[in-house]
């Protein structure tokens, strides 16, 4: 598994489009390719990052207000929990019962009511509200482990694996990434893996015309054979990143499991370091199903990382509570809505947060 170094460092402000992407003064090896507002790491040590811009922090408090719009109806259900007078049992029934409704599972749930229930006695809360916050403490702390940035450039080209179940918005996620990524002047080779569905092989093609990005498609191809073909034109022509859209596959469809199994496989073949990624897209609608489908992918392409999508409207969003307590597995982007701005690096505060209400 390929994690980032441990001198990356966040970048909050945004570059100007029309400014190159500025390589590190450092060895090629850790040169870094900069998506434009994702928040990216920047491998090098000696790096001062300028302050966030009044912009990019106005951006960033827009997108909390489209998560706290988007978890609403989690956020609701918790918050009722604390309208009372009194912290006594019945508040941690209310609060364990919601959390559960939330889809948080009875592993991460039993985890923060006890943790809770420590930091009242520590804190010597005595009102209801003082126990909202310490939740939101609670669960902050739990998903920072999930907390980590995509970092690309540490291997040229950065080969990206990405999965999930149709539907989930895999293809949509890989253009909003490619978008971010060719904003920032990184060079992107998408790879049109899916080859199942000409739909599928369709789409990705609108979002490599829009971004003004190569492609590898080959209808009827094997996937494998056009996942080895896009790698090695990603080496040959010095692109920064080589993004694999991988057929959409349920985790109970073996064959298909296996074949991500053999892309995989095959992939190191066209580079023996790669994928330096393999991210999981899943739709945060569908709570506890979510958690197992990242066992049963990382089991078949060992995950680096995940993007959530789809948490607008939803009252599953404490399956991240789930996943980070049983499968801590990255989240680098979570998704709020279609449009390019609602993909966004996740932040364990602010979800916590907007999950609390």
């Amino acid at each position: 598994m390929t994690t980032a170094p441990a001198e990356a460092a966040a970048l909050a402000a945004p570059k100007p489009e029309s400014a190159p992407v500025q390589a590190p003064t450092a060895p090629a090896t850790e040169s870094v390719a900069v998506p434009a507002d994702l928040a990216p790491a920047i491998a090098e040590k000696d790096l001062e990052l300028a302050p966030p811009s009044a912009t990019a922090a106005a951006a960033r408090v827009g997108w909390m207000d489209r998560l706290k719009s988007g978890l609403k109806r989690t956020g609701g259900s918790i918050t009722t929990v604390f309208t009372g007078t009194q912290i006594d049992e019945a508040l941690y029934e209310d609060l364990e019962a919601a959390l559960l409704m939330a889809d948080s599972g009875v592993a991460a749930t039993d985890y923060l009511l006890q943790d809770l229930k420590r930091r009242v006695k520590e804190t010597r809360a005595t009102q209801p509200a003082q126990v909202k916050a310490l939740l939101q403490d609670a669960i902050a702390d739990l998903l920072a482990p999930l907390e980590r940035p995509l970092v690309v450039g540490v291997y040229h080209p950065t080969v990206i694996m990405v999965a999930g179940v149709n539907g989930a918005g895999k293809t949509t996620s890989i253009g909003k990434l490619t978008k971010h990524l060719a904003d920032a002047g990184a060079t992107v080779l998408l790879a049109a893996a899916d080859t199942f569905r000409a739909a599928a092989r369709e789409q990705l093609a609108v979002w490599a015309n829009r971004n003004q990005v190569e492609i590898i498609s080959q209808q009827g191809a094997d996937p494998s054979a056009v996942s080895f073909d896009a790698v090695a034109a990603g080496r040959a022509r010095d692109m920064d990143v080589v993004l694999v859209d991988t057929a959409g596959r349920l985790p109970t469809q073996k064959h298909l499991m296996e074949e991500l199994t053999k892309i995989r496989r095959v992939v190191t073949k066209a580079d023996v370091t790669a994928p330096h990624e393999v991210i999981l897209v899943i739709d945060g609608n569908t709570g506890q199903n979510g958690l197992a489908q990242v066992k049963a992918f990382d089991d078949s392409a060992k995950l680096t990382g995940l993007v959530v999508t789809k948490l607008d409207g939803t009252a599953k969003g404490g399956v991240l509570c789930a996943i980070a307590r049983e499968k801590p597995v990255p989240v680098y982007f979570i998704g709020v809505g279609e449009q390019l701005e609602d993909l966004q690096t996740f932040n364990a505060r602010e979800f916590a947060q907007a999950l609390v209400g």
